[in-house]
């Protein structure tokens, strides 16, 4: 192995871009990779070119009338409103298809390197594309990278692949790509479905064999009762199933002051997710992490410095949070988006976790929410819901 994380990163990542008034601003994905120099965390990673996804890739997961519908719609600027594209959400721009297929690139070759024993863990942070499903584009995703690239490690000869998605929104795309497929688990921890996008994501969708694995939280969670739902689903259910790679989707729109959503996580709360996932990876894997951004529409405020702390906690130099945020990246912040861009590594919250094992209250709608989970799919892998 040449090191411990490999970050898949060409500036043409940033040409994914719907345009400066859409929500998915790759402007958030650029000031990552600046902060993420000014601090020296990329000094710790090896920085890797990829190709582009060929259709062969592309169609693992996506039809071909589909593909050629995105070529069509990058091409000639007009929607193809039966494959979701020229929507609000998916608006059409020159060379979509070029750009999508990029970022489909990267994660395949994140999982190639984890699957290939070239690097422990893997990164697209440019990735984690969930949304979008086999024959159309949905919820700001073109192509489905994240999917593609576990159908690419299916096909070269992975037995069990689990997929844990901490993204505020369902990651319903890979939920449908897989959701008849036994080898792969998908577990995603979003809002409730009943106050947010996709509207799917319920406790009930558990698919083939249990596989399918939906915590569904109320608005206004918090950091203690995000992870104690996390730690009361995704360790068992990780132990239990024993996949042989994780990929994870550490979409950022959980936080408190995000725009489309309504959780409140701190970047405090976020950096212990990355924690979890980090040991989770090396207890269940062996150390095979394929690692990609998602969602997060706080663009400069928290983004930025969440998948910062994203890439130094798989990179095994994690940043303190008290570290200050480099003057020359926050000039640099507010020159790119005239935004004054934040002073700390932290937003200042001390993060503690009350464990599913010290007792639950089934009158407390975040325990509602964890015990419908359980109840679902643990007796399917042989544990105990309560």
């Amino acid at each position: 192995m040449t090191g411990a994380l490999q970050v898949f990163w060409d500036d043409k990542l940033l040409s994914y871009d719907f345009g400066s008034v859409h929500p998915l601003n790759p402007v958030r994905v650029e000031l990552t990779m600046e902060l993420s120099r000014h601090l020296g965390v990329l000094d710790h990673v090896e920085l890797r070119g990829f190709e582009s996804a060929g259709d062969g890739l592309l169609s693992l997961v996506h039809g071909r009338e589909y593909i050629e519908a995105v070529k069509r719609s990058g091409r000639e600027l007009k929607p193809h409103y039966v494959f979701g594209l020229g929507t609000t959400d998916n608006p059409l721009f020159e060379g979509m298809h070029e750009a999508a297929s990029l970022i489909v690139g990267a994660s395949v070759a994140a999982a190639r390197a984890v699957w290939t024993n070239e690097t422990e863990h893997a990164a697209n942070i440019s990735g984690g594309l969930h949304h979008a499903m086999p024959d159309a584009a949905s919820g700001f995703c073109i192509y489905n990278d994240v999917s593609v690239a576990i159908a690419w490690l299916l096909e070269h000869g992975a037995q069990r692949v689990a997929y844990v998605d901490v993204d505020v929104h369902h990651g319903d795309g890979v939920q449908k790509a897989f959701y008849d497929d036994p080898r792969v688990m998908t577990i995603s921890l979003h809002e409730s479905p009943r106050t947010l996008f996709p509207g799917t994501g319920f406790p009930q969708e558990t698919g083939a064999e249990g596989t399918a694995v939906n915590v569904a939280l109320p608005p206004g969670t918090g950091d203690r009762a995000w992870l104690r739902a996390f730690d009361a689903v995704v360790p068992p259910l990780l132990r239990a199933f024993r996949p042989q790679v994780l990929v994870t989707q550490q979409g950022c729109d959980t936080h408190l002051s995000d725009p489309l959503a309504h959780l409140s996580l701190t970047v405090d709360g976020q950096r212990t997710i990355y924690q979890r996932l980090h040991g989770l990876a090396h207890e269940v894997t062996g150390g095979k992490w394929v690692l990609t951004g998602g969602g997060g529409y706080e663009l400069v405020q928290v983004v930025p410095r969440a998948w910062t702390h994203l890439l130094a906690e798989a990179s095994g130099h994690p940043v303190d949070p008290r570290t200050a945020c480099p003057e020359g990246w926050r000039e640099f912040a507010q020159i790119r988006t005239g935004e004054i861009a934040p002073k700390v590594m932290t937003d200042g919250f001390q993060v503690e976790v009350q464990t599913w094992g010290e007792g639950y209250d089934p009158a407390n709608p975040i325990d509602q929410a964890i015990l419908a989970t359980r109840r679902a799919v643990f007796p399917e892998h042989g544990l105990l819901p309560d």
